[in-house]
């Protein structure tokens, strides 16, 4: 507007939400899978997981298609959504990513992590143990979630966090087959194994128990996959 005067005026200050509703209902439903919530062969409908975030349907569709599009979740029918199948080829597939990646993060873990993590990893496998005693699975895998993923972030790598979370969010519901075999009790030998690894400092022990117990589990889901 030609001829009108500009002149500087304050604004507002309006703080922005650094996370949007999306990423947060993505979130949610990210520790859903991880903790073992979801497992194979469920069904899960749209309004339930919008019952459960309290959100409207919208940005829990955005979240699921986030999701299809990582082979975390798959539509079943209509509205329905559930785990992936996974065969025999795909599970060696995650195995042999899993042993290399998750073992790099574990020794640059042991380089890193604090005392005050090292208590954190700790408490966890005290829950891990005790999940075991009274026979709680969910409580063991949501245990196992939080055990793991406090080890990987004390690597201090978010590029290394986030491949370990996708290859986990494919991998982690079908940690729910291995009840009944005695894979958990297996599994914390190897838990107590990083542990003390950790306090030791030393990065063989460390990555070779995490080897042991991708591989443990591995070679029961196995069988209890299609071929």
């Amino acid at each position: 507007m030609t001829g009108v005067p500009r002149t500087k005026t304050s604004l507002k200050v309006v703080p922005l939400n650094r996370e949007t509703l999306q990423d947060r209902v993505y979130r949610r439903v990210c520790d859903l899978i991880l903790d073992g919530e979801i497992a194979p062969g469920q069904l899960v409908t749209i309004q339930s997981l919008a019952d459960a975030c309290e959100v409207s349907h919208m940005p829990v569709r955005e979240a699921l298609k986030r999701l299809t599009a990582a082979n975390a979740l798959t539509v079943v029918s209509g509205r329905s959504i559930g785990i992936p199948p996974l065969n025999r080829a795909s599970l060696m597939d995650l195995r042999n990513v899993r042993v290399e990646v998750e073992a790099i993060a574990a020794v640059w873990a042991c380089r890193n992590i604090t005392d005050a993590e090292l208590g954190d990893l700790g408490a966890v496998y005290d829950r891990l143990t005790a999940a075991n005693a009274t026979g709680d699975a969910r409580a063991f895998l949501r245990a196992n979630h939080n055990f793991h993923f406090t080890l990987y972030r004390a690597a201090r790598s978010e590029t290394l966090l986030t491949i370990i979370e996708k290859l986990w969010l494919q991998i982690s519901p079908y940690f729910n087959l291995l009840r009944g075999s005695g894979n958990y009790i297996v599994s914390n030998t190897h838990h107590q194994a990083i542990v003390d690894a950790l306090n030791a400092r030393d990065e063989k022990c460390v990555a070779d128990a995490v080897r042991a117990d991708i591989d443990d589990a591995y070679l029961v889901l196995l069988d209890l996959v299609s071929p």
